[in-house]
């Protein structure tokens, strides 16, 4: 077979063949107007209560390093690891992150572009467990991780490879990231995160992407080529390791996601407004750390606030209360001026209905507040406890439908159609037109899961039900997916500084 040039779509729309015709990579724009649960007045009330926060009550900066550098700044008050800050200060170093950039991976042609009206999806990262039809549910491991990578790189609406998409528990915890890395960079060619978990993690995240991408360090510190995501310890603290990474990303020019994780009832207030105001000052705090590092870097808001079941404790997805807490979030970015980070979440155990409509809510959610970036968006179950194949398959169906919502619409003479309308009449039909015959193929969105057939064919097709089709999908990716090209040079020299990292040790585990 000829070898293909970089930046080819290795794995995608090139093979129909027993898998699946899909949609063309593109970054999609929501040109609708985002839905405002908060009147003007309460928006500048829960402003002026995240301010309150930061100035009367602070937040705790568990990390030497980020406490000197926001004691040298000039606008805080430092009291141990307790830091307060100004809201003139804060509100003056927020003004300074860009509303909009993008991230090139080492395929430009997969390049995104985040903030205004794009909207950009990632892979499920992070669950222990991962489970599909035929072998159940079961401990990650590193094969599990390499197939759910294949589906990051197949599917045209997943846009960028984020955390691990399930954790290879049979990769020792000092050398995961760097076998995970090599997978990421060699199985996909999109954007990649890095994990803030201890300064050496982060280091070799960093330095095997610039590896990839064939640059010197200057060309991969002047502008982003990845990007990490940080949480804060709910309430009002962010740990060692998460602001060890963010100062070493944002010092190299690369940028952060700053998501506080705030359950309403545990974490924050039980009340949503209470619980998103306290998200919001645990986020800027963060952000106004990066500013002073470098001015001008990109930085992202992030909204993973939802709330509990009362009766048990545990955490709750695609409810009515995270999918208002996600609008009041997309006011308050928009507010601050900040791109959005939000979540497609399900509590749901397996790909059932549940799993479903708690997607479809969180994802609508996505849509109706303005998010940019939507984390998680295939493949989580459990409440971010497993990665499944089969809802992998089913929320990329979602994601299509979603993408293709979000077409504009034209109200052009070809598209109102009114000479149609005429030659047809009140007695005849519009299947035979010319104007439906020019159109038909492409008029409609055209699903690659859903089941459009009658009962009796359904039922002479087996009687699949949506996990059962899905199932027979990820079979046929897995079986015809090709790896995106990568010089063999390069490759090379990833394998090396795998090998190197490794014989030194890799991470320590015990930070």
């Amino acid at each position: 077979m000829a070898r293909r040039t970089r930046g080819g779509r290795a794995g995608n729309t090139r093979r129909a063949g027993p898998a699946i015709k899909q949609m063309d990579w593109t970054i999609p724009l929501n040109s609708d107007n985002p839905t405002e649960p908060l009147s003007p007045e309460a928006v500048q009330a829960i402003h002026n209560g995240a301010m309150r926060i930061l100035e009367e009550l602070g937040i705790e900066f568990l990390n030497e390093e980020a406490i000197a550098i926001l004691k040298a700044s000039g606008g805080c008050t430092v009291n141990g690891e307790n830091v307060r800050m100004d809201r003139e200060f804060v509100m003056e170093k927020i003004a300074l992150a860009p509303s909009q950039f993008s991230i090139t991976p080492r395929n430009p042609d997969h390049k995104i572009i985040i903030g205004g009206k794009h909207m950009v999806f990632g892979n499920v990262s992070s669950p222990p467990n991962c489970s599909d039809l035929d072998r159940g549910r079961r401990v990650g491991d590193r094969a599990a991780m390499q197939d759910f990578l294949k589906f990051t790189q197949y599917f045209n609406c997943i846009h960028f490879a984020a955390g691990y998409p399930v954790e290879p528990q049979d990769i020792h915890a000092s050398i995961r990231h760097l076998d995970c890395l090599y997978d990421k960079l060699t199985l996909t060619d999109k954007v990649t995160h890095g994990y803030c978990l201890g300064s050496e993690r982060i280091e070799d995240a960093m330095e095997m992407i610039r590896i990839a991408s064939g640059l010197t360090s200057d060309q991969f510190e002047a502008s982003p080529h990845m990007y990490t995501n940080i949480n804060s310890s709910s309430p009002l603290k962010h740990d060692w390791p998460m602001l060890d990474g963010l100062i070493r990303m944002t010092r190299r020019g690369q940028p952060t996601i700053v998501t506080p994780f705030t359950l309403a009832g545990a974490m924050a207030p039980i009340t949503m407004p209470g619980a998103v105001m306290q998200s919001i000052a645990e986020a800027l705090a963060a952000i106004v750390l990066t500013q002073c590092i470098r001015p001008g870097i990109p930085t992202v808001i992030g909204s993973f606030t939802s709330n509990v079941d009362m009766k048990t404790g545990s955490p709750a997805f695609g409810t009515p209360d995270y999918m208002r807490a996600t609008q009041m979030a997309g006011q308050m970015a928009r507010y601050y001026d900040l791109p959005l980070r939000s979540v497609n979440a399900t509590a749901a155990n397996c790909p059932d209905s549940q799993s479903s409509w708690e997607s479809v809510f969180s994802l609508w959610a996505s849509v109706s507040s303005g998010t940019n970036v939507v984390y998680h968006a295939a493949g989580w179950l459990e409440g971010g406890l497993c990665a499944s194949y089969e809802k992998f398959i089913m929320d990329c169906e979602t994601l299509q439908q979603m993408i293709a919502y979000m077409k504009p619409v034209e109200a052009a003479p070809e598209d109102l159609a009114f000479d149609t309308i005429k030659e047809v009449g009140p007695d005849g039909h519009f299947f035979g037109t010319e104007h439906t015959q020019k159109r038909y193929e492409t008029a409609f969105y055209s699903p690659f899961l859903s089941d459009w057939s009658n009962f009796e064919n359904w039922e002479d097709n087996g009687s699949l039900q949506t996990p059962e089709r899905a199932n027979k999908i990820w079979k046929g990716i897995l079986k015809d997916f090709e790896a995106p090209p990568l010089d063999d040079a390069i490759r090379e020299e990833l394998a090396d500084f795998v090998a190197r990292r490794k014989s030194e040790g890799g991470a320590p585990t015990n930070f």
